[in-house]
């Protein structure tokens, strides 16, 4: 797997074609989260942060994988466990111990490919928190208290995730890598959909 620079700037087709091919996979879990009312109440808000840290949970590693880096100058930057637990903390919960290890372990091996498809979910949902925060902030949380992780990055959110499709969109792969990546994004947003089954039922 190596980056190129492409011929034709406006030849970004993997981004697109990624969305497509788990669109509808996105779509169920969209409205599973809404279905369960995320915003309705403290409770229900601890439910999706407790969504949000299991998801984070399994990819925090990823977050200073080396190559990675290489590919994502501010990849660091972009890691939001940490957030996501002070903004628990800021409404009196403390995060469960799954038992088991996360899917990406620090210091273990990491195929690039399946990183980038789950790497996709999580800046795609950053993307989207927009709306999100506004809904937190209806009642009392703010991007300074119990909504830190929900925050658009400095430069604004649009740029932010230009910056990740760039990068993700001018990797050079193999077909195979190709699937790779799409069944990495598929297997992200499977875990987070079985969290929301286990935390809001």
């Amino acid at each position: 797997m190596t980056v190129e620079t492409l011929d034709n700037p406006l030849d970004l087709g993997r981004s697109k074609r990624l969305k497509a091919a788990t669109g509808a996979t996105h779509e169920r879990l969209d409205t599973a989260i809404m279905a369960g009312k995320p915003f309705a109440s403290f409770t229900h808000y601890g439910r999706f942060l407790d969504v949000q840290h299991g998801f984070h949970r399994e990819i925090d590693a990823l977050y200073g994988e080396p190559r990675l880096g290489a590919l994502l100058p501010d990849l660091a930057s972009r890691r939001r466990l940490a957030l996501i637990v002070r903004d628990m903390a800021d409404i009196g919960l403390t995060p469960r111990d799954p038992k088991e290890p996360p899917t990406f372990a620090d210091g273990a091996a990491v195929d690039l490919p399946t990183a980038l498809g789950w790497l996709y979910v999580a800046e795609g949902s950053n993307l989207g928190a927009a709306f999100l925060l506004k809904q937190a902030e209806a009642f009392g949380l703010s991007s300074a208290f119990g909504a830190r992780h929900l925050a658009a990055a400095p430069e604004g959110r649009g740029l932010h995730w230009k910056t990740f499709v760039a990068v993700l969109d001018a990797v050079r792969l193999t077909p195979e890598e190709e699937a790779r990546v799409i069944a990495g994004a598929e297997a992200a947003f499977a875990r987070v959909q079985g969290l929301v089954r286990k935390s809001f039922g």
